[in-house]
C-alpha cells in the first residue's frame, strides 16, 4: 500500500526487453535500506525490487510483465525518463494522501495544459471504463501522485496543481499528449459495485 505522497523522483537508467521488461530505476532512496522483494512505486506501478546497486549512482532493478506494460505507460519508460517514486507504507506512517494500491487501473491522456495563477490547471482524458469512477471532489492517483480531481465533464477531469506538486513530482514538466497512469480511487470502485448489486 502507498499514500500517492511522492518521496523521490528517479530516473530510467536502462531498460531491456527479455522475455519480460527489466528497468533500472536511478534513486536518492539508501538502497542499503531496500531488501530485495521490497515493493516501490515507480510512477504509480507497485514494483518488486529484483537488484540494488551503487555504481555509478543508487539505483534498483524491477521486472514488469508484459500484462503490466499493456496497462500502464511503461512502454515510453526510455533512459532519462524521470518518475515518480514512493516507498510502501509502513504501519504507524502518517497517511497524507489517500490510500493507493499501486494497481494501475488504466492510462489517461493530457488534452490541456493551461497556467492558473502559479499553478498548472491539467485537464486529462480518461478511458471510458474508468469515468464513471471519477468525482469532483474525489482522489485520483495519476503517476503515483495523490490529487484532487477539481471538475469532471464526460471522460475529462481537471486536475489543478500547485507549485509545490509541479517541484516535488515530475508533474511541472507535463505536457498536451503525455500519457498518465490512472488508479481510481478504491471507495469510488465499491461504491459502483454495490450500486451495480442494488
Amino acid at each position: 500500500m502507498f499514500t500517492g505522497i511522492v518521496t523521490d523522483i528517479g530516473e530510467i537508467l536502462e531498460t531491456e526487453q527479455k522475455g519480460d521488461l527489466r528497468a533500472r530505476i536511478g534513486t536518492d532512496y539508501d538502497v542499503a535500506g531496500i531488501d530485495i522483494g521490497a515493493s516501490i512505486a515507480s510512477d504509480g506501478v507497485c514494483l518488486t525490487v529484483i537488484a540494488t546497486g551503487t555504481a555509478p549512482r543508487n539505483w534498483y532493478d524491477v521486472q514488469i510483465s508484459a500484462e503490466t506494460v499493456s496497462k500502464t505507460n511503461l512502454a515510453t519508460w526510455t533512459p532519462g525518463k524521470r518518475v515518480n517514486l514512493e516507498r510502501a507504507l509502513k504501519v504507524g506512517d502518517e497517511l497524507g494522501g489517500h490510500i493507493v494500491s499501486g494497481h494501475v487501473d488504466g492510462v489517461a491522456t493530457v488534452v490541456k495544459v493551461r497556467p492558473e495563477g502559479d499553478s498548472l490547471r491539467v485537464t486529462f482524458r480518461a478511458p471510458t471504463d474508468l469515468a464513471k469512477f471519477i468525482a469532483p471532489k474525489g482522489s485520483v492517483a495519476l503517476n503515483g501522485t495523490s490529487l484532487t480531481v477539481n471538475e469532471v465533464e464526460g471522460c475529462d477531469f481537471g486536475i489543478n496543481f500547485i507549485p509545490h506538486t509541479q517541484q516535488a513530482t515530475t508533474w511541472g514538466g507535463v505536457k498536451e499528449g503525455d500519457l498518465a497512469n490512472l488508479e481510481v480511487d478504491t471507495m469510488a470502485r465499491y461504491v459502483a459495485r454495490l450500486r451495480d448489486w442494488a
